[in-house]
Order: structure tokens, then C-alpha cells, then sequence
């Protein structure tokens, strides 16, 4: 539900909306944009070859989306590169899977910072009312650490899955490139590669309104971008700004460096 502004608060963001609330949807927090459609969800059939992208929010979702499209679709030609939005392209419902896993200290900083500029989630408060909330499970998508940690669980008995750490796409750009197109089982030429890597770097998809969500009206780009840094460990500046010590993710950052850990230790001996 919307309302327009009147002339006189006329801005760049005309669109004034009432944001949804969080309820307790099967044990996760979730908001009705999620659920009203949960019965094609659930009866949604897959074909051997469909992908599953699967993020907690702010994880890198948009990024490894654009990757995987152009690996696959780059050959197309430029219109579908200029006219389609991303979110068309790849459907936040589309069997390999494919999770991406990001810090959490990193993912509840962009985390917040989406809240803020999108009407079309809950409001988030302030900085301290939203970690307390996060540490808690109740944002949508519940949990990061059950969320994170149930993919991680599920990557262990299950041969068609790839589990990616947004840090080491960061760190190790090719390398991971490369995995990932084992996995997918593609083998793009080294100027494919190199085509999808100019693409895919933060400042051309935050230029590119293909990608960085633009054309979404209920997402308020002068409260805060889409694309707002890219980078990792930028928690530290921010929760020094707010005074609240970091301390209070020591059990997710246990796991989620455990968790590098043992991929790269099975990578190593692999």
C-alpha cells in the first residue's frame, strides 16, 4: 500500500509507502511479499538443469546472480544486457544449487543499511534496535546463523551443491570464478572470463541500472544505494561509529570462520 506525495514534498522519491510487519511464518520471520505466493513455491517443480541461487539477504545475492546470468548468457547480445533488469533475468523463484555465505558482522551492516532505503521491508529503528533484532532471528529470512549454517549442514550430503564465501570471491576473484564453472560444468574462454569479470565489478554494476536496482520505486537510493561499498570488513568502522562493541557476534563469527576454514582445507586437498 502506497500513498503519493503531495506537490509540495515533491523529491526524487514520490512514492510514500506503509511498510510491511514482520510475523512468524513456519518458525521464520517473514512478511506477507514472501508468503502470499508460498503455495507456488511449494509446488514449484524444477528441471535437472535449473540453478538455485540461495543467500541470506545482503550475502552477496545480486553479485553471484549477475555472474552465473552472464556465464550462461553473455553471448546474447547487448540488448538483453541494456533492457532486461537483472531481477527479470534471474527470478527470485527459479538442480544445482549454488549458496553464497557472507561475515556476518559485514552482512548485518549492508543488512541495515537496505532496510533503511526499502519500503518495501519492515522498518529497521535504529542501528542498535536492528542488530539486537538480527542477533534474534527476527528479520526477514530469520536467522543468518540458522540460515548460513543449514545450507553449510545440507552442502555436506549433497553432491550438486557449491557453497561460495563472498570474502574469497573478493579475495580470489578468478579462482573462484574458475570453481564455480566447474561446478556449473561450463568452460567459457579466457575472453569470455574476462568479459564477465569487467562486468561484474562493483563500480560497473552500481553503474549499470540493469543491476543496482534503480528502476525499483519502493527502494529510496538517496536514503542509502543499493550498491553501497562491496568490500568486506566494513563493520568495523561502522560499529565503532555506534560504540557497540562486536563482541556480541563472536558465536557467528566462530562458525563462519570454522566454516572457511574446513572449504578451504577441503579445496587444499582435493
Amino acid at each position: 500500500v502506497c500513498d503519493q506525495k503531495s506537490p509540495d514534498e515533491t523529491s526524487s522519491f514520490s512514492i510514500v509507502l506503509h511498510r510491511p510487519q514482520l510475523f512468524d511464518f513456519h518458525g521464520v520471520s517473514m512478511t506477507n511479499a514472501f508468503t502470499d505466493n508460498w503455495d507456488n513455491v511449494q509446488n514449484f517443480k524444477a528441471r535437472p538443469d535449473d540453478i538455485l541461487i540461495a543467500t541470506y539477504p545482503k550475502a552477496g545475492t545480486t553479485w553471484v546472480s549477475y555472474i552465473i546470468d552472464l556465464l550462461y548468457f553473455g553471448h546474447m547480445g547487448p540488448d538483453r544486457q541494456t533492457s532486461i533488469p537483472l531481477y527479470d533475468r534471474v527470478p527470485f523463484l527459479e538442480l544445482y544449487v549454488v549458496y553464497v555465505a557472507r561475515n556476518a558482522k559485514d552482512n548485518a551492516v549492508s543488512y541495515f543499511h537496505f532496510e533503511r532505503m526499502n519500503g518495501g521491508m519492515p522498518e529497521p529503528g535504529d542501528w542498535s534496535t536492528f542488530l539486537q533484532d538480527f542477533m534474534a532471528g527476527k528479520k526477514v529470512f530469520g536467522s543468518w546463523y540458522d540460515h548460513v549454517n543449514g545450507w553449510w549442514e545440507k552442502k555436506q550430503t549433497h553432491s550438486n551443491f557449491h557453497y561460495m564465501f563472498y570474502e574469497d570471491l573478493i579475495e580470489d576473484y578468478e579462482k573462484e570464478i574458475d570453481r564455480l564453472c566447474s561446478f556449473l560444468g561450463l568452460s567459457p574462454s579466457v575472453e569470455e572470463k574476462e568479459r564477465v569479470r569487467a562486468s561484474v565489478t562493483f563500480d560497473s554494476m552500481k553503474q549499470n541500472k540493469m543491476t543496482n536496482y534503480s528502476t525499483v520505486p519502493v527502494m529510496n537510493q538517496e536514503v542509502s544505494p543499493f550498491m553501497r561499498k562491496g568490500t568486506t570488513s566494513c563493520w568495523a568502522t561502522f560499529v565503532s561509529q555506534y560504540l557497540l562493541s562486536p563482541v556480541v557476534l563472536i558465536k557467528y563469527t566462530f562458525f563462519y570462520t570454522l566454516s572457511r576454514l574446513a572449504a578451504f582445507v577441503i579445496r587444499t586437498v582435493i
